[in-house]
């Protein structure tokens, strides 16, 4: 496991304001002569180039998906390091959720009341409503944590599957460093670890409806893909109808290593099919206090998503039946 320290503790240690070097540079587009690579190589490439430009210390693993719909691994860097996953390990938390629902024991039309006392701050938008009271679907504290990473939605979701019981049905589909951390409330939980690895094999699963059931993976798919959703990273240089082709969950925090900045999802290929999974951590990184896309290596994910993007933009995989619609985006002006 880890030795790393968790931001409780970098908070107690005094270690908010850790020194560690800031690289302030924006990060640069891949030069024209790369685009004439091996895609696979290409991305190495870019990778490399945007992990030494961030800097700190990077745990991914990203693979491209073959002709015959088998997952190849183009980068597996310390791929099976645990890390803790901050918010990306939200989408277990979700998978607990949805696997109970597929049981029949819950259903995402059962209302839970959001209480005062269970508000959080941080990302999210339930703690911006300043008044509480409200009756909420399952499906709405989902949508809530998968979209804009509700962190209240964590502990709606902790009502209905409690913490242990998380991290059992994690264990039973072959999980097993992706867990949550229970506390002394059953019902409450800090997000606890992951590896890169084993993100990949729970997004892999999730676009190819064998994680859950269909309809279930398909209700979590369509809230990655949203394009309402977090856009600094991976998604930023892209438009509407490629960002949803892509479905993203990251995580940012920081510990007595320095900040984290982690993003993990799938990019779908012109046909619909699954045609790239990543997982990209990143830790002992400087600007602690910036959240927002000139963070390094937020600049860097950006970089490599355009590259990833672009290398499998026209893909298709006819050997994966599993496909996400790909509809285009069309406003609507209230009425």
């Amino acid at each position: 496991m880890t030795n790393q320290l968790t931001r409780r503790a970098a908070i107690a240690l005094g270690a908010g304001a850790a020194a560690v070097p800031i690289v302030g540079s924006p990060a640069a587009a891949a030069p024209s002569a790369e685009r004439s690579l091996p895609p696979a190589e290409r991305i190495r490439r870019v990778y490399e180039r945007q992990k030494a430009r961030a800097g700190g210390t990077w745990h991914s693993h990203i693979a491209l998906v073959d002709a015959a719909g088998v997952p190849q691994p183009v980068v597996q860097d310390d791929a099976d390091h645990v890390t803790k996953g901050y918010s990306v390990q939200k989408l277990a938390v979700a998978t607990a959720v949805m696997d109970k629902i597929d049981r029949g024991e819950l259903s995402l039309g059962q209302k839970l009341d959001l209480r005062a006392d269970i508000i959080l701050g941080g990302t999210g938008i339930y703690f911006l409503h300043t008044v509480w009271g409200d009756e909420i679907t399952v499906a709405n504290f989902l949508t809530a944590m998968l979209l804009v990473s509700d962190n209240t939605a964590v502990r709606m979701c902790g009502r209905v599957v409690p913490a242990l019981e998380i991290n059992e049905i994690l264990a039973s589909k072959g999980f097993v460093h992706t867990r949550v951390e229970p506390v002394a409330n059953p019902n409450r939980f800090f997000l606890g670890d992951t590896t890169p690895r084993e993100i990949h094999d729970l997004l892999w699963r999730l676009a190819t409806k064998t994680l859950l059931s269909p309809a279930s993976c398909d209700f979590l798919l369509g809230i990655l893909r949203w394009i309402n959703g977090y856009h600094d990273g991976i998604r930023r240089n892209m438009s509407s109808e490629e960002r949803s082709r892509v479905a993203s969950k990251y995580g940012q925090d920081f510990n007595t290593l320095g900040a984290s900045r982690h993003e993990a999802g799938v990019m779908f290929g012109a046909d619909g099919a699954p045609a790239l999974v990543y997982g990209l951590f990143a830790e002992g990184l400087g600007d602690l206090d910036n959240y927002g896309a000139t963070h390094p290596a937020v600049e860097a994910h950006a970089v490599l998503g355009r590259t990833m993007f672009d290398v499998i933009s026209r893909t298709t995989v006819p050997a994966v039946t599993a496909k996400q619609p790909l509809r285009p985006f069309t406003a609507v002006d209230g009425g």
